[in-house]
C-alpha cells in the first residue's frame, strides 16, 4: 500500500518540485496540496493522509499552528515542517508542536523521500544540515524541561490573531475568518500586545518575522 502525502507551501513551484520528487517512488503518492495554513488543517482533516509535509512560513495560519490543529484534528497524520530556519529555537517550536520530522529547504528535495518513509514508520527525522550539536541540544534539554519564549506566552488563539494583524488584515477581516466579533479580535489583540511588550505595528511585524510566523516579503 502506497504512503499518501500532503504538501503544504505557499510557493507552487515548491509544492510541484516536492510532488515530482514523490511520485517517482513506487510507494508514495501524493493525494493533495494546498497554499495556506487553514486551508492545509480543512484538506487534512479531510483526506487523512498518512504524512503532511508543512512549510513553515504560510499565509493566515503558520506550520507550527496549523501543526497543532492537525494532530488535534487527524492524529494519524505525522507531520514534517518545511523551513528555512536550522536553529534550536525553529525546531523545538516544530517538535514540540507534533511534528515528526524537520526539513530545511535547500536539501529538502535530497532528503525528502527518505524523511516521508522515516516518519510514516514512526521514526523522527531531521534535516542533514542541521548540525549535532543542535540536535544534541534539543534532545538533551528539551525532553526535560519546558521550551519558553515570548511567543509561547501567547494562546493559540492569540497567535492566529497575531499572525493576522500583520499580514495586514482589519478587525473586521480577522473576525469573519475566526468567526469572531471584531470587539472580541480588538481584545486578543490588545492583550497579546501586552503579552510582548510590543506598542506599534511595525515592531509587531519585526517580532512575527523574526518568530517565523510571516515572510519578509
Amino acid at each position: 500500500m502506497s504512503i499518501t502525502v500532503f504538501l503544504a507551501d505557499d510557493h507552487a513551484v515548491v509544492r510541484d518540485g516536492l510532488r515530482y520528487l514523490l511520485e517517482a517512488q513506487p510507494d508514495i503518492e501524493v493525494i493533495g496540496d494546498a497554499a495556506d495554513g487553514r486551508e492545509t488543517v480543512r484538506l487534512v482533516a479531510q483526506l487523512k493522509p498518512d504524512v503532511a509535509i508543512v512549510d513553515i512560513t504560510m499565509p493566515e495560519l503558520n506550520g507550527i499552528d496549523a501543526t497543532l490543529q492537525i494532530r488535534d484534528v487527524c492524529p494519524s497524520t505525522e507531520i514534517i515542517i518545511l523551513s528555512m530556519h536550522a536553529n534550536t529555537r525553529h525546531i523545538a517550536r516544530a517538535l514540540q508542536a507534533g511534528a515528526q520530522g524537520y526539513l530545511v529547504k535547500e536539501s529538502a528535495g535530497i532528503e525528502v523521500v527518505e524523511a516521508v518513509r522515516m516518519v510514516n514508520a514512526g521514526h523522527y527525522y531531521l534535516s542533514q544540515v542541521v548540525s549535532d550539536t543542535v540536535i544534541n541540544d534539543y534532545v538533551s534539554q528539551h525532553r526535560t524541561m519546558e521550551y519558553r519564549s515570548s511567543l509561547e506566552s501567547l494562546s493559540a488563539r492569540e497567535r492566529e490573531v497575531l499572525q493576522l494583524v500583520v499580514e495586514g488584515h482589519s478587525s473586521t477581516e480577522i473576525a469573519r475568518i475566526l468567526n469572531l466579533s471584531p470587539k472580541t479580535v480588538d481584545s486578543y489583540r490588545s492583550r497579546l500586545m501586552h503579552k510582548l511588550e510590543i506598542n506599534d505595528l511595525p515592531s509587531l511585524v519585526r517580532f512575527a518575522i523574526r518568530q517565523g510566523l510571516t515572510p519578509l516579503e
